[in-house]
């Protein structure tokens, strides 16, 4: 399985996308008859520049068209007529419509009658397309997004100038982990939003991945003291399939009594927390205190935060950045002498009956919990999987 990633420090837009995967090695002569075959009445230039000292690839449209509104129906009529793979052709298909729904919430009106603006324009539709036909022909078939950084300032539209990120952007990147860092300006787009928001399935840190390749987008404008690129790293999955990045959130606590911690560690859980163990320390003082740990998906440290701080009595938090690597597992159903019982087994040999599975079945025919354990273990060894 190869994975693309993207480094989205410096923000992303359409155009710097299409730039950072044919500086990854997309093939560019293919891009471009994919994009011609779109029938928009457009050139298309790939050139090396530089951002700061980094070497990068501009994307550009050119086009005689003065920009229009067109609705979904219209865009999806011109990508289903190009000469693209399926797979791009339903990406760029998704990427719209998730564009149309923001477009349409942002306006307070029914998705069919929502119009692209600005992104409807000649050279929106061909940095979508583009994106899609690019990561198709790199053979990406899973997208990973570091923390994507939004500018700051104000960014002039059609409906006037508006705060950055702009509505659409903003709605588009509802659940994403974002930041402001660098110049006051817009540095992620709504076609960049749209994007990730549609294709990414997870987003923080690099996943583990053997690097085939890596390439450089080159944004408009070049500014002091940071360059205005994205960059896209095409790897491999490694050692575990699944590998991700999460955040490691830790509190140590003197004064809550054990109804208080349990409380908060089902509190945890609901918010989204993958794990949460509950260590016994010793503090200052010589006092017998309580380590609170909580692993959870980057993208939901902020809620985590929130309930460890609502529901225990912490005035402070320790929030360090980790790879999670778990190792693929499959679930088979056992018949026993209690029933059928769930078993998660992998590859390596590893297997576990499924705990809830047990207990419903020990209540259930009045046996002891290790008995039916036992019973789901040796049914497994039998079964031969």
């Amino acid at each position: 399985m190869k994975v693309c990633y993207f480094d989205a420090f410096s923000g992303i837009s359409g155009d710097m996308t299409v730039g950072a995967l044919v500086d990854a090695g997309a093939d560019w002569e293919a891009l471009r008859t994919a994009l011609e075959s779109l029938d928009l009445n457009a050139s298309f230039r790939m050139e090396k520049t530089k951002r700061q000292g980094i070497a990068a690839s501009k994307f550009s449209v050119h086009f005689s068209e003065q920009k229009q509104h067109r609705h979904l129906p219209q865009i999806e009529k011109i990508i289903w007529a190009g000469q693209l793979s399926e797979r791009a052709k339903q990406n760029a298909v998704a990427v719209f419509h998730r564009l149309g729904e923001a477009e349409a919430k942002s306006h307070n009106v029914p998705l069919e009658k929502a119009h692209f603006h600005e992104v409807g324009a000649v050279d929106s539709i061909c940095d979508i397309v583009g994106a899609c036909v690019a990561l198709d022909l790199l053979g990406a078939t899973e997208v990973h997004s570091s923390r994507i950084n939004v500018g700051s300032g104000t960014v002039k539209t059609e409906h006037g100038v508006l705060p950055v990120p702009a509505p659409a952007t903003a709605e588009l990147l509802v659940n994403c982990p974002i930041y402001s860092a660098g110049p006051e300006t817009e540095l992620t787009t709504p076609t960049g939003a749209a994007l990730l928001a549609t294709l990414a399935s997870g987003f923080g840190g690099l996943p583990a991945l053997r690097v085939v390749s890596q390439g450089f987008g080159a944004g408009e404008k070049d500014f002091a003291g940071q360059a205005n690129v994205l960059r896209a790293l095409i790897g491999e999955r490694v050692y575990a399939p699944e590998a991700s990045a999460v955040s490691v959130i830790e509190a140590n606590i003197d004064d809550s009594t054990p109804q208080v911690l349990g409380y908060a560690m089902e509190r945890l859980l609901a918010a989204g927390a993958l794990d949460v163990t509950l260590t016994p320390v010793f503090m200052k003082k010589n006092r017998p205190g309580t380590m609170v740990s909580v692993i959870t998906a980057p993208e939901r440290t902020e809620d985590v935060a929130g309930v460890l701080f609502a529901e225990t009595s912490t005035l402070g938090l320790r929030i360090t950045q980790a790879e999670r690597r778990v190792l693929a597992r499959k679930t088979a159903e056992i018949e026993t002498a209690y029933g059928a019982i769930r078993i998660k087994y992998a590859e390596t040999g590893s297997f576990a009956p499924e705990y809830e599975d047990c207990r419903k079945a020990a209540a259930q025919h009045g046996v002891a919990l290790r008995q039916v354990i036992a019973a789901a273990n040796e049914a497994f060894r039998k079964a031969n999987f």
